[in-house]
């Protein structure tokens, strides 16, 4: 099983799921339809994230997991429907784009650091372009992040000296450098070599326990168990069971989610 692998025992710092009031969501999904031309990506989502709520979202490749969190911070515009981010309506408005992304960190699955920089400068970026931080600020912080992720040491080295693991939490810290409110995370493990995993997954889980909301979309059952408040599970654009971890792993209500859970945990 991979809860094993990654070494996260099952206690849960998860509390049960509960809906979402409308006017507690930070995140508010109404019926959202994207196309990749002929082909409908994601068919009618509906989705309310409420402040500090951490949400997993699983399912198997192509299911549309990582093009539906794309959209919530406009990296994937959809064609259809309406997504909110803290009161801000995400639609081609330029202004509202920005304001979005100020608030929305994300992790990506192959890290996208810049290469020519040290770890320090890429964190550096973000705060002082589009945030106007004073550098010596943006430092201060850059180096709380860095040191909350357990690196502060490899502030000046560049990216291709660190393993991926370090590189990973490279961009976990340089996300939090503009002290989002909300991340995202697209399957950030997924590029890493096994022993790296656990790294990345503790510090995840370190960042969840301090009431940040988070969206993950992951393979890594152990991860959802212990952090998620809610499991989403996808299949062909749609959200098929949404439930609290307890819930989704000790009894899915659906088919669809019990053939994949089966051939998730056996592995």
């Amino acid at each position: 099983m991979q809860q094993t692998e990654t070494g996260l025992e099952p206690e849960s710092v998860a509390s049960p799921v509960e809906s979402v009031a409308r006017d507690e969501a930070i995140i508010q999904v109404d019926d959202l339809n994207k196309w990749f031309g002929d082909f409908h990506v994601l068919k009618s989502l509906n989705l309310d994230v409420r402040k500090g709520e951490r949400i997993v979202i699983c399912g198997p490749s192509g299911s549309g997991k990582s093009t539906f969190i794309r959209c919530i911070n406009h990296l994937e515009a959809h064609q259809r429907g309406r997504i909110t981010v803290d009161g801000v309506e995400l639609n081609e408005d330029v202004k509202n784009i920005e304001a979005i992304r100020r608030e929305v960190g994300m992790v990506f699955q192959h890290f996208n650091l810049f290469p020519h920089l040290s770890v320090l400068e890429n964190c550096l970026l973000a705060p002082i372009w589009v945030r106007k931080t004073p550098r010596n600020e943006a430092i201060e912080t850059g180096m709380h992040y860095l040191e909350r992720v357990r690196i502060p040491d490899q502030a000046h080295k560049y990216p291709g000296q660190l393993s991926g693991g370090q590189q990973q939490r490279v961009a976990i810290a340089r996300a939090l450098c503009m002290q989002p409110k909300i991340m995202l995370f697209d399957e950030p493990t997924s590029a890493l070599d096994p022993e790296m995993i656990k790294e990345v997954l503790d510090v995840m889980v370190e960042l969840a326990g301090s009431g940040m909301t988070m969206l993950c979309v992951t393979h890594e059952m152990g991860f959802a168990k212990t952090v998620a408040d809610r499991v989403i599970f996808m299949d062909g654009g749609e959200i098929v069971e949404t439930a609290a971890p307890g819930d989704f792993f000790t009894n899915p209500q659906q088919p669809r989610t019990r053939e994949f859970l089966e051939q998730i945990l056996q592995h």
